[in-house]
């Protein structure tokens, strides 16, 4: 798998609808994961989706989850660019994107098996860095 560029968007509860509607318009496969089914013990979020993910036919990615519990939910700081892959120049790009800006999540292992990190560069660009094991 080579690296790709795609929006992450973040909903306060509606990303489920969100998502649906983007099917609708693009078209491909849309898979949601709910904190529930990650093993989440609160059931007033069991429902609500830790992650969306659309592909379409015509080659765009769109993730999208609902705001998790104990972050904050701004209209317009609701996107976040996420960077995904298996290959090892994500973890430069990590370094250089958190170098100079503030680490919200350290880059380590997660209990999906990836290395992840959230940042917000220098810029004020938020940033999301996803490394999959290899296979």
């Amino acid at each position: 798998m080579s690296s790709r560029l795609n929006p992450y968007l973040t909903f306060a509860g509606n990303a489920r609808e969100a998502m649906e509607f983007y099917h609708d318009v693009f078209g491909g496969n849309l898979t949601v994961s709910t904190f529930g089914e990650f093993g989440s013990p609160d059931p007033a979020i069991a429902d609500k989706v830790m992650h969306a993910m659309l592909e379409t036919d015509g080659g765009y990615t769109l993730m999208a989850s609902d705001t998790a519990p104990g972050m904050d939910f701004n209209p317009g700081n609701t996107i976040t660019v996420s960077l995904s892959g298996d290959d090892e120049s994500l973890r430069r790009h990590w370094e250089r994107l958190s170098e100079s800006g503030t680490v919200a999540m350290p880059l380590e292992k997660q209990m999906w098996g990836d290395e992840f990190g959230m940042c917000t560069d220098r810029f004020g660009v938020a940033w999301m860095v996803d490394i999959s094991q290899p296979a």
